[in-house]
């Protein structure tokens, strides 16, 4: 038979890491709130469609350079991809045409789940986030991401915000240190995929 003390300490512990986890959760929900991610769906996996992802990826990455100039928050960056959707289509079409394809393309600024992903040296908690979705053609290939702001993967940008900049301290060590987080990620993953799954069937 169990001792008191030790369902004391039994309860006690489960306690402490049901409020870390709570606390975690808490932080991943704050990160998913200060970040704006680019989305690109490529129109199958056939080879051919894969570079032409990257090619519009390229040819979008280099000419929104400035698209969030001024943008301090991501609610900001956000209402700025919308100003410019049509502008962004644009370009991509024309990359599209120039590169042979006739396929069409949708650009929108939308909620998308994302799995737990690494880009660089940052790692984002899984669920919703808001994004510039790239849809080209059936948009039934895989797709790339990577943090359109703050800007970490527009290379020709001067960025005015920084990861560190937009995030607190510890959300900054959430998302530099994989390793110590490994199982927290895998927990909110597994919440959010839930959560997703109850979601899709309402």
């Amino acid at each position: 038979m169990i001792k008191k003390w030790e369902l004391s300490v039994v309860i006690a512990l489960i306690i402490t890491i049901s409020l870390s986890c709570f606390s975690f959760s808490a932080q991943c929900s704050d990160i998913r709130q200060q970040v704006l991610r680019l989305h690109i769906l490529a129109n199958s996996d056939s080879s051919e469609d894969q570079a032409l992802k990257l090619k519009v990826r390229d040819r979008l990455l280099s000419e929104a350079a400035d698209l969030f100039k001024g943008a301090k928050t991501e609610t900001d960056a956000a209402n700025k991809a919308r100003e410019r959707i049509s502008q962004l289509q644009s370009i991509a079409q024309q990359e599209i045409s120039e590169q042979g394809y006739d396929y069409p393309v949708k650009v929108e600024v939308a909620k998308t789940y994302f799995n737990t992903r690494t880009y660089d040296n940052v790692t984002l908690p899984a669920g919703e986030y808001e994004a510039v979705r790239v849809l080209i053609g059936k948009a039934g290939g895989k797709n790339w991401w990577c943090v359109m702001f703050p800007p970490m993967c527009v290379p020709a940008a001067v960025p005015e915000q920084e990861i560190d900049d937009i995030l607190n301290e510890q959300q900054v060590d959430i998302v530099t240190n994989k390793p110590k987080y490994e199982i927290k990620f895998k927990s909110v993953e597994i919440f959010q995929q839930l959560k997703q799954a109850v979601s899709d069937m309402f």
